[in-house]
Parts: structure tokens; sequence; C-alpha cells
């Protein structure tokens, strides 16, 4: 028979319904649905998505039970044999990807076979016909069922006194087992043998021995209440059944008010909520005030708005870690590229949680340069773990009520930031990150960077005490992440309870292959592109990597890739080509202008005087020029300095004059040079300040090569403090600098010997082609960096 063959069978409710023979199959996990009752179901899986859409709102599709709840792509023989016919009532979007169904089960079918297993699997169906055959045995158990139905609502004080009539009015007995069944707590073998009973007799003997097992439970249940009830009990639950029946009474009596309900309800949220005794005591002594107001009383708000947000506080709730260390491995590899250290971090700490699940989690700080990923690691982490991800900006922020909340004497006081994102994040144990930690300010309203000492202080935060909430609240399930640009603006007691993680910029390979892996890929998606409408090649991604961006990060790399990704999707808008758009360094060019970085090092360094220096920002590494030039006149050599030089360089550039007037006969000054005159030391980008000994041996440089007309090298950069001596003195930021000397096309780099030991840090492919000289004294780099004298 043809896939569009249609046959009719009798709906839960005697209606003719016409069944296609082969229907679009939904697998469902320790679930049963039965004819004649509506449903919500959870959906996420790509094929039960693809099922979901075939049918459609309104259409009709197979629901099946697996055999085992684990199996994630489960095939017919995955599945029990006997399934039911729903039609799809309504379908609402929900968190991420997932749908939220609600099905109406229409009638009892068998699986048959498989016919398609793509995008969805779609199986032949056989109806199963129900068997219903009125008689005296058969009616004497339909009432069987619906007395002892009765008892059981009568014995549970969960469910409503309304059921009773609801049960007794159901037109047939076949509807009444399904009901009965779909509502007991039966196991799911339980429940598909009842589905896959056709005979309404045969159900309705089942159905009553599962009734005579609930009946016994409920009764020995309440026996035992009952009991307890004398004062020997537990007396909260005493005493929950004790309001509970006042409320009744009341309502009863017509003497019930919105205010006491109100109270009930948060007492009731409270409760499930599963504070701690403090806390619950704190809310207790609240709920006692907000009973005793007024309806109207002008504090009552007050006290309301304070009970909500303790009853929705995540006190006890919290979600499980995923500690499988390969899937997690894979997680990080398949967000981010390279960034080993952090990765081997995260995953020493999820080894640690394995085998101590009560350990302490670990408080880090990102740091590093724009761009390089450490708000998305945060994501990342998050992923990998299976927890919730929330963040908190502190950049800006002045004032201490931020972190620790106002008191609740202040007009529109709240809890501060810690517990919103917490009450947003919805459990205890979320990856919190706390991004831009060193651009927290202060001022009269207080230091925040103080409020934050007790949040990440592992010994102090199982007690954090909010000023709003006034009790303590456990902090130390949270896995907190700080992210800096810098460390020197970072108060060091707050830096002291961090472990620092260093994420550096990276290199123009590895720009490449994140660039081909996970910018362009995003990129492509953003702009309603498809892979097979577009050509990006090599030449144009390497086009952008050098010419267009010179960052640590890959920001505005992202941003330009953006800039190219519109072009290409006005072209195919406009002219809808058959063929896909090749963005090539031709396209690049034209789409992005004029490129703002060309190679300008020999450009710059053809007269004497001008040397290549290296320094460290706040935006990762950077090079930049030095340059001198001496002016006769006057009795005394005089220095001038400009650029907007700190305190720290300008003694630098005092003490590399005071070498080279030492030992000017050695290196060839003629004297008259050093009799008057002035000299200037200039560092361009003047609107930008700059401090720090590590141009030391830059400004001796740039002084002897103007001061002997020799040339400094154009592809020679340098960084190292210099003493009066003439020793060349280690310096920090190594890494930052040698990768940003390889982004501007530098090919030996002259750093202090005692800074050796920090290449193990730079990638191997920098190493190669950059040629990194290592010195003690100031006269080896004089003799790497200038070229000879002219005779």
């Amino acid at each position: 028979m043809s896939e569009e063959a249609h046959r009719v069978v009798i709906g839960a409710g005697g209606e003719r319904i016409e069944v296609g023979e082969v229907l679009p199959l939904l697998p469902v996990r320790d679930a049963v649905v039965f004819p004649g009752v509506t449903r919500p179901l959870a959906i996420g899986r790509a094929k039960s998505l693809a099922a979901l859409a075939s049918a459609g709102q309104g259409g009709l599709l197979v629901i099946a039970s697996q055999r085992e709840a684990e199996t994630e792509d489960p095939r017919l023989e995955d599945l029990h044999p006997v399934a039911c016919i729903v039609r799809v009532a309504r379908v609402i979007d929900a968190r991420g990807d997932g749908k939220q169904a609600i099905v109406v089960g229409v009638a009892r079918a068998r699986l048959v076979d498989a016919v398609t297993n793509e995008p969805c699997l779609r199986v032949r169906i056989e109806p199963l016909a129900e068997i219903d055959e009125p008689s005296p045995t058969r009616d004497s158990a339909w009432k069987q069922v619906i007395a002892k139905a009765q008892r059981i609502i009568d014995l549970r004080e969960d469910l409503p006194e309304e059921w009773k009539s609801f049960v007794a009015g159901l037109p047939s007995p076949g509807l009444l087992t399904d009901l009965v069944a779909s509502t007991l707590p039966l196991a799911p073998e339980e429940q598909v043998a009842l589905l896959g009973e056709p005979n309404v007799a045969r159900r309705l003997e089942r159905v009553t021995a599962h009734l005579d097992r609930e009946v016994t439970i409920a009764e020995t249940q309440q026996r035992l209440a009952e009991q307890s009830g004398a004062g020997e009990g537990d007396p909260k639950r005493r005493e929950k059944l004790l309001r509970r029946r006042m409320r009744e009474i009341q309502s009863e009596i017509g003497e019930g008010d919105a205010g006491s309900q109100e109270v009930d309800e948060l007492r009731e949220r409270i409760e499930a909520a599963q504070l701690p005794p403090e806390a619950a005591a704190q809310a207790e002594r609240e709920l006692k005030r907000l009973s005793a107001l007024p309806q109207h009383a002008p504090d009552r708000h007050l006290v309301r708005t304070y009970l909500e947000w303790m009853a929705d506080l995540p006190w006890a709730i919290e979600t499980e870690d995923k500690l499988e260390l390969r899937e997690a491995r894979a997680i990080l590899d398949e967000d981010h590229y390279d960034l080993e250290k952090v990765k081997e971090r995260i995953l020493e700490y999820l080894a640690v949680r394995k085998l101590a699940p009560d350990a302490k989690g670990p408080i880090l700080c990102f740091v590093g340069p724009p761009g390089v990923g450490k708000t998305s690691l945060g994501r990342s982490i998050a992923r990998a773990m299976d927890r919730h991800f929330v963040r908190a900006s502190l950049g800006g922020v002045r004032d201490e009520a931020e972190i620790r909340g106002h008191r609740r004497t202040y007009v529109g006081a709240m809890p501060g930031r810690i517990l919103q994102s917490l009450r947003r994040a919805g459990s205890r144990n979320p990856v919190f990150l706390l991004d831009e930690v060193d651009k927290l300010g202060a001022d009269f309203r207080g230091d925040p960077s103080s409020a934050l000492l007790e949040v990440l202080d592992p010994e102090q935060n199982y007690t954090f005490s909010d000023h709003y909430l006034e009790v303590a609240f456990d902090l130390s399930r949270v896995f907190f992440i700080a992210t800096a640009n810098t460390l020197s603006t970072i108060p060091p007691a707050l830096l002291d309870r961090m472990e620092v993680i260093e994420l550096p910029g990276y290199t123009d390979r590895e720009k490449l292959l994140i660039a081909r892996n996970h910018l362009l890929p995003k990129q492509i998606d953003a702009h309603g592109l498809r892979p097979e409408q577009i050509d990006v090649g090599d030449d144009a991604v390497e086009k952008v990597v050098r010419e267009y961006t010179r960052e640590a990060g890959v920001r505005n790399l992202d941003r330009h890739f953006a800039n190219l990704m519109r072009k290409a999707a006005r072209r195919v808008a406009e002219t809808k080509p058959t063929e896909a758009v090749r963005v090539d360094a031709g396209f690049v060019s034209e789409a992005l202008g004029a490129p703002p970085h060309l190679p300008e090092t020999a450009e710059r360094t053809t007269q004497a005087g001008v040397v290549v220096g290296l320094a460290r920002t706040n935006h990762g590494g950077d090079i930049l020029f030095i340059e001198a030039t001496a002016m006769p006149g006057g009795k005394d050599v005089r220095l001038r300095l400009t650029g907007q030089l700190g305190d720290v360089m300008k003694e630098s550039a005092e003490a590399a004059l005071s070498w080279v007037r030492a030992n000017a006969e050695t290196l060839g000054i003629h004297s008259k040079a050093l009799e008057g005159g002035e000299i200037h030391l200039h560092v361009p980008a003047g609107a930008v300040p700059k401090d720090g000994p590590s141009a030391g041996i830059a400004l001796v440089t740039a002084l002897v090569s103007v001061l002997t007309g020799r040339r400094a090298r154009g592809d020679v950069a340098m960084t190292g403090e210099i003493s009066l001596r003439g020793r060349v003195l280690p310096v920090g930021g190594v890494k930052d600098k040698v990768l940003a000397a390889a982004r501007a096309g530098i090919k030996t780099v002259v750093l202090p010997r005692r800074n050796e030991k920090d290449l193990v840090d730079v990638p191997d492919e920098v190493r190669r082609e950059v040629d990194i000289r290592a010195v003690d004294a100031i006269e080896e780099v004089l003799g790497i960096a200038l070229e000879p004298a002219v005779s």
C-alpha cells in the first residue's frame, strides 16, 4: 500500500478520524500517552523536532515509548511495539532550540515497520480497534473502578473534590481506564501493558488491581498523618495541615481575604525554597509581620518584596556537574582555539570534583588584551560543566552597595549584583563571570573592590551577607571567574584571592585558523548566507589578518569579516548569482578600502636616530618608534623629552644619556657632540601616555645612532632596562612583545638574557620566524642593532 493510503479509526471520544497508514514517529522517554488524554511534551532532539514539524499543528503523528531511556537516536527495534496516535494541539517555542508540544491521544496502534529514517523516523502503523462488549461483568467492573477512584480522591488532599463527579461522568469505561492509567504512578512497563490491551474488560481488571494498591497506600498515609496529628509527629507538617484547614473553613463561611491568601502563598513558596535555619527564622518573623499589617499599610509592599526575594533565591537548587573529561575537552576545543593553560586548569578542576565532590571551587582571573576570548571562555566553561552561566559587568561600578546591596531602610532598596545574578541563574552553583574587574572605581560611596574580598575568598564566602537580606548566603559552590585587561589597577588584597591565568595575544597563524574555523562560519550564518553561496579564499583571509588588523585579539578581525559578509550578502540579494560569490584579495581591497597597517619600519628608520622599541599595553604588545636628534648650541648638553613620557621612562632616558657620555670615547662619539647643545628624544603617538623602564636599551641605541650617524636596522626591535654600568636588566611582558614584533614584520628581537626563561610561552612558529637575541650588555645591543660606521 502506498504512503498516501488512509484508513478510518474511531477516536477516544467515539469520533471517526481518517489516519494515514504511514505517520511520523515521536519517541519519548519514560512516558506513555493514552487515547483521550491531553499531555504536554518537551521536545529537543533533532529527529523529534523534525517529526513534529512534519505533522504540523493540528496534524497527526504516532508516539511510542523507548525501551531504554539512554538511547539517543532510537530505531524501531528500540521502541515498544504498541503506540498511541495523537493529534498535535499546540506547539510552543521553548528555551534554546527546543519546543513544547501539547498532544491529545486519539487511538491505539501497533508499529509494523519503518519506512524512512531521515529527517525523522516514519513508520507504517496498524490501528488497534477497541473491543468493548457490554455485559453485567463489564458494567460491574466499571462501577468498581469509579468507586475506587473516588475513594482515592477522598483520601488524598492534593486531588480536588471536583474530580469525583468528573470520573463518574465519563461516557465510556475505556476512556475511564485510560485516564486512570495516565494519572496513577505506574511504572512505564505497566502503562505500556495497559496501552497494548485493546479489550476494555481486561483493562478494567488490571486498573482495579492498581487502584487497590493505591487505596491501601493512601489509607496508610492518612492513618500515619492522624497519629502524627496528636502532637508527636512533625510540627511543621501539623501546622501546614492546620493552616490549610483554616483556609478552607474561612473560605466556606466567606471570611477569607486577599491578604491572608497572599501570606499563605508566600509561606508555601518559602517552605519550597528550603531555606537554611537562620534564613527560615528571619522569613518567619517577616511573615508574621506581614500578616499583622493591614491590607493597605505603606510598609506592606516592602515586606512582601523582601519575602519574594527570600523565596526566589536558589538556596537549595543546584545543577549536577558533567564530569566527563573527554567530553568537556571536546566542548572547550570546539569553542576556542589554543588557550591550553586555561583548558588544562578547567580539566584539573573537573578531575578534582570527580574525586572529591565537596572540594571548593577555584576563583580564576583571566588577564589579557581585548578580543582574546575571556568572556566567551566563561560561557564555554559553563557549557562544558553543564552549569548555568551568569555575567555581571563591573566596569565603572563605584558604589559598594552594587555588590552588597542596600539596607532596607533606603527607598528602593534591593540586593546587590551578586544575589541578583544568582536569582537569574536559578541555581546556587553557576559559573559566575565578574567582567572587567580591573575597571572598578571608588568614591565617597565606598570601595566595591573591598566588598569583593568576601565574595572571592573561599574561606569566607560560604557566609556571604548581603545588606538587603541580612542573612548568610552560601557562595562556596559558585565557580567565580574574573576578567581583566591589566593587573596594575587591581588592589593587591583582591588579586591575592584569585588564581591569575594570562591569555596573551594570538599569532597571525593562529588568527588564520580562528578565522577559518570560528569567525567566518559564524558571520556567514549571521548574515543569512549558505556555505555554497560564498567562497572565501585564503588570500582574502590572510590579507585581512596582515594588513587590516594589528591587534592581540580577534575582535576587529571579526568586525572586518562582518563587513565583508554584508557586501557579499548584498551582491547575492541583488544579482542572485548562479555561482558562489568569490571573496579574494581584490574583493577585500574593494570592500574595506586602503589597508591601515602596512610595513613601515624600514621607511621610518632610514635616518640615524630612529630605533624600534617594544612595549606592552592593556591591548597586548605593540611596537613603538624612538626618535632622537641633536642640535648644537649652548655650553651644556640639555635633554628634552616629549611624547607624554612617565617619570620612570624619563629617568631611563637620563640614565641612557649618562651611560653614553661616560662611554663616548669607546663608542666613537666626537667630544664636541657632547660639549653643548640639545638632544631631543621623542616617542611618537604623542597623545598616548607611555611609561616604564623597558625602553632603556632602545633609548641608548637611539642616542648612539644620532651622535655617531650610524643608522639603526629597521628589522630589529628591542626591549630591556639599562643600568649605569651598561648591564641589560630583565623586563616583563616578553611574550606579548615578541608577538607584536612578529605581527609588525620584525625579523630580529633583542631582549635581556635573564628573560630567556619567558620564551617557553612563545609559540614555536614565532620563534622560527623571528631571530631572538639574548644579551647581557648594551655593547651587544649596539653591535646587533646599528649598521657599521661609514668610513
